[in-house]
């Protein structure tokens, strides 16, 4: 295998690996949407749009994405409305990540739910910030691997 072999399965797999995501960031930006029109926090399509688009950032994203409808809904309706948005918060984080986001890997680039769920805190203990930041791409990169080792052989 040379390089060009290399950067071919590499690259696939982070190409496969950034669909998945965009995927995910569109499910939650959606989910977000509605449960912010059902609690009738102010600018929700544009708190939606972001909190999609900090998906990119793992774990760090989603409480990001959570700051701006949270004070949104408190200054338009008190501790109530962003006691719902807590909720609502606490609803799209568990559902994104221990269905969503495991089973979009699975289906891009073949990693099991289980190491989609383990990797991460694995390697968030073992490097801390940089573990929990980079697993998921790497997760990607080693099954493309993995599944190339597997496959047949091609003829040199």
């Amino acid at each position: 295998m040379d390089v060009r072999d290399h950067f071919r399965i590499t690259s696939g797999a982070l190409q496969r690996w950034f669909v998945a995501q965009s995927y995910d960031a569109l499910a939650v930006a959606a989910v977000w949407l509605v449960g912010l029109l059902i609690i009738r926090v102010p600018w929700a399509p544009f708190w939606a749009l972001l909190a999609g688009a900090l998906q990119f950032i793992p774990n760090f994203g989603p409480v990001l994405g959570l700051i701006g409808p949270a004070l949104a809904a408190m200054i338009k309706g008190g501790w109530e409305s962003s006691l719902y948005v807590l909720i609502l918060y606490a609803v799209v984080v568990v559902v994104d990540g221990l269905v969503l986001q495991p089973v979009l890997m699975k289906r891009a680039n073949r990693v099991p739910i289980w190491a989609s769920l383990v990797t991460p805190i694995v390697l968030g203990i073992l490097i801390p910030f940089w573990g929990v930041l980079i697993s998921p791409p790497i997760l990607a990169v080693l099954y493309a691997y993995k599944a190339r080792s597997k496959g047949p052989a091609r003829p040199q």
